[in-house]
């Protein structure tokens, strides 16, 4: 256990990046969840003008522990652009880890210590429902049925071999998000994820896949829509294009 501590600190410290955009009744759940499971951990909340209060209650939380921060959008700009703002900021300070993690649950602060852990011999440790050992709890089958078949659709398409390529639970080594150019990154939901692992396996970073147990959220609704998935379709048969354009020589990288 001691050496795994030694390991974790190796890698600086953690940010854990939480959009919210009405996850009032959230929030302080998942943050105390999160220290409990790792006390030194810092959480950033990145709310998008939330109108049931969740900034204001993420500020709350701030001012009575310095370990919370807070960054303020006016509008709802998406789950993606919402990552990249909190990326920008964390990479403007000391993190030497980044954390994507939900603010509804679905997403077990329990498992991140097993993330950091995995890594230390890695560039990105992604949370995995679809390794031997990760799982879905209380999802609708209709949702685990458009994740899945996204995630063998780009596997196909882009010649991934990440089995979770739509998971959103990950934790990057700060060089990786330094590299792959964040600010160019225009895609959300489904389809954000799937570009930044994409990215990152594009840039040469090592990827380890680590089993978690995936749980639909309790309070409040999904943010899932059709727009979303006709965006993921669109985005990644246009990446998988051209992957193949480049090679067969027809396009340079």
């Amino acid at each position: 256990m001691a050496d795994q501590r030694d390991s974790r600190a190796e890698l600086g410290q953690v940010l854990v990046v939480i959009p919210t955009y009405n996850e009032r009744e959230n929030l302080g759940p998942i943050v105390a969840r999160l220290h409990e499971a790792l006390p030194e951990a810092h959480a950033l909340v990145v709310d998008d003008g939330s109108p049931d209060g969740t900034g204001q209650l993420a500020d709350e939380m701030a001012a009575a522990d310095e370990r919370v921060h807070v960054l303020h959008r006016t509008e709802k700009a998406g789950l993606g652009a919402a990552y990249v703002a909190g990326f920008g900021w964390a990479l403007d300070r000391d993190y030497g880890v980044i954390v994507e993690m939900d603010a509804d649950g679905s997403h077990g602060p329990e498992d991140l210590p097993r993330l950091l852990d995995a890594l230390t011999d890695a560039d990105l440790a992604l949370g995995s429902r679809y390794v031997p050992g990760g799982k879905v709890v209380n999802w609708p089958k209709y949702r685990e049925l458009i994740s899945r078949v996204g995630g063998i659709y780009s596997r196909l398409a882009l010649g991934a071999k990440v089995r979770d390529i739509t998971g959103g639970f990950k934790a990057f080594r700060r060089e990786v998000l330094e590299k792959i150019n964040i600010a160019s990154v225009a895609s959300q939901g489904y389809c954000f994820q799937i570009d930044l692992t994409w990215r990152t396996i594009e840039a040469g970073f090592e990827v380890v896949e680590v089993p978690i147990t995936f749980t639909e959220r309790a309070i409040g609704q999904s943010k899932m829509s059709g727009d979303i998935v006709r965006e993921a379709l669109w985005r990644v048969t246009k990446w998988g294009v051209r992957r193949r354009l480049e090679q067969v020589g027809v396009i340079k990288r």
